[in-house]
């Protein structure tokens, strides 16, 4: 099901020309973490998040907000396509925080800066994996620390 749900959502967005970058889990994968996948993280610039929205409106499971826990402060939408959670992130303002300095750090997606790693039957534009491995550091939550061994012993 996650197949269809990016194919989806990377559909959506490349039809309509809009840059995006992987994120969380699914990036996590494609260095190389074992792991189940709950959902598909994704960030677009802001200039593109509005139409993002109205695209997939009749995907919508919960609408545009402002969402800060879980470590996360930032911007999003939530889409429901055949069972899964298809999370995208508008990467203007977009905070996590910091667990050691117990501060909100900004979480800086510079869309220039990816690689493409063919996943889910897909060519896909993942977060480079040491910002993914900065920003799942920074969480710290035991999830996040399972991918930062997996990803750092695949590279290693």
């Amino acid at each position: 099901m996650h197949q269809l749900a990016a194919q989806w959502i990377v559909g959506l967005l490349r039809d309509r020309n809009i840059p995006f970058q992987i994120c969380g889990g699914l990036a996590a994968k494609g260095y190389g973490a074992d792991r189940e996948l709950n959902d598909i993280d994704l960030f677009v610039p802001s200039e593109h998040f509005a139409a993002v929205v109205q695209a997939g409106q009749a995907y919508i499971s919960k609408p545009a907000t402002h969402y800060c826990e879980e470590g996360w402060d930032l911007t999003y939408v939530q889409f429901m396509y055949e069972g899964v959670k298809v999370e995208v992130g508008n990467a203007d303002g977009a905070q996590i925080f910091d667990a050691a300095s117990q501060a909100w750090v900004p979480l800086n997606i510079d869309f220039a800066r990816y690689e493409t790693v063919n996943l889910l039957g897909l060519a896909l534009p993942l977060i480079l994996s040491e910002d993914l491995i900065r920003y799942k550091s920074v969480l710290s939550r035991p999830v996040d620390i399972d991918d930062i061994h997996a990803m750092r012993e695949r590279s290693g």
